[in-house]
């Protein structure tokens, strides 16, 4: 008798356990279906992505992910990460997409998925006003020249032969904010960095700093990251921005933050 009962109440448990094993993959299967889209950003690189006076994180491409995933029907939450680690923060799926001024590189692509490209963009020199010792690449031998960790400019910058035998110094930030505010203060002499980016800081500085145009390295063009492996995601995060270009959303949201489409036609 004493052994049926055993019997029949471990019965019982496996039997609990099953259910209980059946039901959470079903709940999990249901997770994934609306689970929130995670953005990873340098949440100090407006206009594309920065935190306003209220903390708010703010800028165009929030707007964007904003706007594409409530047409997903699914939740987004931004991440501020290092940028320096960007690849590592998408390949272990701490994040789901790099959405923030993103330069598309062939180094990149080894590592991520990419979306179409829906801006371009170029690296241009930033001097404080009334410089006018440097105008173009050549002219910044023997100058102390600032840029950000990680960007399409610093790649550029540790694969040219003049950056690293006839230029004093390249001195990397976190961010490009960062090393603007020291030009202004004279520890560099120049920046090179983001034309976006760049432009979008004088206008908020417009008696410090100004623009050499002069297009340092390649011109690019952002995109949106994903990892390898979320092709899926990749391609529904694309259909919605084809839609958003198609009925005029993404001209829209270029117009509020850099008054005109500056986007790819």
């Amino acid at each position: 008798m004493r052994w049926t009962k055993l019997f029949a109440l471990g019965l019982v448990v496996i039997m609990t356990a099953v259910v209980a094993a059946g039901c959470g993959s079903e709940s999990n299967k249901s997770g994934d279906m609306n689970k929130k889209i995670i953005v990873g950003l340098d949440d100090n690189f407006p206009p594309m992505g920065f935190k306003d006076e209220s903390n708010e994180i703010v800028g165009f491409d929030i707007d964007l992910a904003k706007e594409a995933s409530k047409r997903l029907g699914r939740e987004v939450e931004f991440k501020a990460i290092d940028w320096s680690s960007k690849e590592a923060e998408l390949k272990s799926g701490r994040v789901d997409i790099l959405w923030n001024g993103l330069d598309i590189t062939e180094k990149r692509k080894e590592n991520m998925l990419f979306s179409d490209p829906y801006m371009d963009n170029r690296q241009i020199i930033f001097v404080k006003k009334g410089n006018t010792d440097i105008k173009d690449e050549a002219s910044m031998a023997g100058k102390a020249i600032g840029t950000q960790s990680a960007s399409s400019a610093e790649e550029y910058m540790d694969g040219s032969l003049f950056f690293k035998e006839k230029v004093k110094e390249v001195k990397k930030y976190s961010d490009f904010v960062s090393a603007f505010m020291d030009l202004e203060n004279g520890r560099i002499d120049a920046v090179v960095g983001d034309e976006i980016t760049g432009r979008y800081y004088m206008s908020k500085h417009p008696d410090s700093l100004e623009a050499v145009d002069v297009a340092i390295g390649p011109v690019s063009t952002f995109g949106i990251g994903f990892a390898k492996e979320n092709q899926s995601l990749r391609d529904d995060v694309q259909k919605v921005l084809n839609e958003m270009k198609a009925d005029g959303t993404i001209a829209k949201i270029s117009e509020k933050w850099f008054g005109k489409d500056i986007t790819k036609k």
